[in-house]
């Protein structure tokens, strides 16, 4: 027998099960086929960025994703960058995330994925909606004019389900994509780089000598641009630890005592508890739908593990995805929301493997070309410092945005992009700034799951013309009335627009002369 979902979601790490706790909360049915039983130990994708917490907020698990940290509370997350090893003489803690923190509506946290990983299945256990099957493998997807079917298999055993749609958050080797046929491109550096992941007091007391933080890189003259890392699980012995290897290294002999004991310029005692290798390049689909099938996540787009961006990117798929299924499978949105997916999504990503990481490689490579402190050593030290603060540069930059999207009011000229600047005024294709509301709440506390119009000392007319066109079109419209004072006047704008994933595509001082033709091209039905 043959049971049939809404949506089937093919992969349930992080991306896929967070796309089915999404789905699942608008009432969405969904299958989850996962072929791992037990979660991988290794403490990847452990930085969680505020928007991401966005997202657990809204499905619930915020509080409960921080209680399950593997660093003491309180303890800070941020970065220090040292020259040559972790006992040089140049080195610097910058600010990070907390630079753009008045931007979101919750702060970023970090803990390994596999803690990740298990607050997001219990929180999809608890949803009707949702049947996962674990120890299940996809083996065939197909595709039709009214759904899907896809094939799994558990040992001997095979079975058969149908949907209206299926989406791949199956990983880098994705089955979904390869079988829909989407092509990937992108930079490919040409490294090899070693994963360890260790246990030592003895290190972790090394580490004294700086302030408080999770990461520590090192800049090595001879490493091109490419860094030698150490990242903390808990506070007081775990760690990871990436580098690359020098090229033609056998990797079924590898020294890592020797490579970690370089990085950290001085032996220390080890236990050794996983050791593997990763290519340094950049992949990104060229599409992220082909009919009915769907890609997100690692199956969408991989990179380096540099600045925490795969697995915050890859819940954002997950969110972007999910209303719009939900809107088109109920009925108030169309094709063309479908399609803006891929058009917002895969800009964005592009954005962030090419310009954002690489670029990043590009700039240290180039100071370490340029400076060394043998040679001028307060020129040295002035242009270090500048350096150690890339990332922070690079945060206050990366504001994705869909100005240009197909199913966004903005302007003319838009385009859809990482690139922006972070900013307190409501500006169609850009995420919503929180503010607080006179009752209170924050004005994050109020946005439902549809459409969320925001009024301030707007006319009566004017918000009774959105409440009625979307109450003709089906469009689920939530109104929140407030003064035009406060932080509030900061919007720029008595009335504002928000999608479902927090996300501005419209805003004015009066209503349009017809706010259905608004209505319509914001679900994708112009």
């Amino acid at each position: 027998m043959t049971k049939s979902y809404q949506v089937i979601i093919v992969g349930g790490g992080p991306v896929g099960v967070g796309l089915a706790v999404d789905l699942g909360r608008r009432g969405i049915t969904c299958a989850v086929i996962e072929r791992r039983t037990e979660l991988s130990g290794i403490p990847k994708g452990q930085g969680l960025a505020q928007r991401t917490l966005e997202h657990f907020y809204f499905w619930g698990i915020a509080d409960e994703i921080r209680a399950a940290r593997a660093m003491p509370p309180g303890y800070p997350i941020g970065q220090v960058t040292v020259y040559d090893n972790l006992m040089g003489e140049y080195w610097h803690a910058p600010p990070g995330r907390e630079l753009v923190q008045s931007y979101y509506f919750q702060a970023n946290e970090r803990l390994p994925q596999y803690r990740t990983e298990e607050v997001l299945r219990r929180r999809m256990a608890q949803l009707p909606e949702v049947d996962s099957y674990i120890g299940w493998t996809a083996t065939d997807i197909e595709q039709h004019a009214d759904g899907v079917h896809v094939t799994m298999e558990r040992g001997s055993e095979r079975r058969h389900l149908a949907g209206d749609y299926v989406a791949g958050c199956d990983g880098g080797h994705s089955l979904v994509r390869e079988q829909a046929d989407i092509q990937r491109s992108g930079t490919d550096w040409g490294e090899l780089v070693a994963l360890a992941v260790f246990r030592s007091p003895e290190l972790h007391a090394a580490l004294e000598r700086f302030p408080d933080r999770s990461t520590y890189r090192v800049l090595h003259p001879e490493l091109e641009g490419y860094w030698m890392f150490f990242g903390r699980v808990d506070v007081g012995e775990e760690f990871f630890f990436h580098a690359p290897v020098p090229r033609g290294t056998d990797t079924s002999d590898f020294d890592v005592t020797g490579l970690l004991h370089r990085a950290a310029g001085f032996p220390f005692d080890f236990e050794l508890e996983h050791v593997g290798f990763w290519d340094l390049r950049v992949q990104v689909a060229q599409r992220y739908r082909a009919g009915r099938v769907f890609i997100a996540g690692d199956a969408a787009h991989t990179h380096p593990p540099y600045g925490g961006f795969g697995l915050n990117n890859g819940l954002e798929d997950a969110v972007n995805l999910s209303w719009k299924l939900a809107a088109v499978i109920e009925g108030w949105g169309g094709d063309q929301l479908l399609d803006s997916y891929s058009l917002e999504r895969q800009a964005i990503f592009r954005d962030v493997g090419e310009d954002i990481i690489g670029g990043w490689i590009r700039d240290d490579r180039e100071f370490l070309q340029r400076y060394r402190p043998d040679r001028d050593p307060e020129e040295f030290a002035r242009n270090f410092e500048e350096v150690t603060k890339g990332f922070g540069k690079r945060l206050r930059n990366f504001e994705p945005h869909y100005e240009g999207s197909p199913v966004v009011v903005g302007p003319p000229d838009g385009v859809i992009s990482a690139h922006g600047h972070h900013a307190l005024d409501a500006r169609p294709g850009h995420h919503l700034t929180p503010q607080v509301l006179s009752s209170g709440e924050n004005v994050f506390e109020r946005l439902g799951l549809g459409f969320t119009l925001l009024a301030f000392d707007a006319q009566d007319a004017d918000v009774h013309a959105f409440h009625d066109a979307a109450r003709a079109s089906g469009v689920p419209l939530d109104i929140v009335r407030d003064s035009f004072a406060d932080g509030r006047a900061s919007y720029a704008a008595r009335l504002v627009l928000v999608r479902p994933d927090q996300f501005v595509v419209w805003t004015g001082d009066t209503a349009p002369e017809e706010p259905e033709s608004v209505l319509r091209k914001v679900t994708g039905r112009s």
